[in-house]
């Protein structure tokens, strides 16, 4: 693209930052709209992200992605925080309307789309979620809405049991799974642990226990070893890869107004994935 004086600037703040696929897509749909706007990648060290996010500002950039280590910490130095995004005590997307900074979450709101898009319904499902950190907060908070019920369970019983309060003050449906040693009753299994990311990690659960009326999720954006034994055992599988899309495509509409050309970041993004994977 030709870049100049009145070119506008998105980005992305993470410590690692070297992974990152936004750029990839997001480009490519400025390209696409024939927005003069760039997306860059930037690695903000945690001691350095509250001159980073006054930058947003300085620079008069449009808005930026946060990823980790920063999605809690970003909070306080914002001038507003969404709802959703307060609840789930994470920001993944923050906005600059003339110098207030406005910090969004739209992971969950994306693994719906996600879900929405490949045909899987969660009205009255029985849904099971393994793990209960930020991504599962994230999720937990709009699959509850329409779940019939949703099982929460972590090895940090502590941290399982913060999040059914925390959603019990909203919905009536969670509750927490002292085990997941029985799934079989859940319609919906998501893997919300980032066990899954390395070749060598351990499955998050025995697989014998998955049948084939059942869809399995995984929120890291590979086919992980999960996913490969829940379609032996003729399981519908879903990787998390739906889910970096549309929070992407979210936060697009949420700094420009505009609607992306997803199918170009879908193919663009999956192209990548499927050559890093393979």
């Amino acid at each position: 693209m030709d870049v100049n004086g009145k070119t506008k600037i998105a980005g992305i703040f993470g410590c690692p930052i070297e992974h990152t696929l936004s750029p990839l897509m997001h480009n490519a749909a400025f390209r696409a709209l024939g927005l003069d706007i760039c997306y860059v990648p930037f690695m903000v060290l945690p001691g350095a992200l509250g001159d980073a996010v006054m930058a947003i500002r300085s620079l008069n950039m449009i808005g930026v992605n946060i990823t980790v280590p920063h999605k809690e910490k970003v909070i306080p130095l914002l001038d507003k925080v969404h709802r959703e995004a307060s609840f789930i005590g994470a920001v993944n997307t923050v906005t600059n309307t003339e110098g207030i900074l406005t910090g969004y979450n739209t992971d969950g709101r994306g693994f719906l789309s996600s879900l929405a898009e490949e045909g899987i319904s969660i009205e009255d499902k029985n849904i099971l979620i393994i793990g209960a950190g930020g991504a599962s907060r994230a999720v937990s908070y709009y699959l509850s809405e329409k779940a019939s019920s949703l099982s929460l369970f972590d090895t940090d019983m502590q941290k399982a049991s913060r999040l059914v309060s925390d959603l019990s003050i909203i919905r009536k449906n969670v509750t927490i799974a002292k085990d997941i040693k029985n799934p079989l009753k859940s319609d919906i299994v998501i893997n919300a642990t980032p066990l899954g990311l390395k070749p060598d990690d351990p499955l998050p659960f025995n697989p014998d226990l998955i049948n084939s009326n059942m869809v399995i999720c995984d929120l890291v954006y590979k086919k992980t070893g999960l996913l490969k034994e829940a379609e032996l055992r003729g399981a519908r599988t879903i990787d998390g890869s739906g889910m970096l899309l549309w929070q992407g495509v979210l936060a697009f509409e949420l700094w420009t107004g505009v609607k992306p050309p997803v199918d170009i970041m879908r193919d663009l993004l999956l192209s990548r994935i499927r050559g890093v994977s393979a």
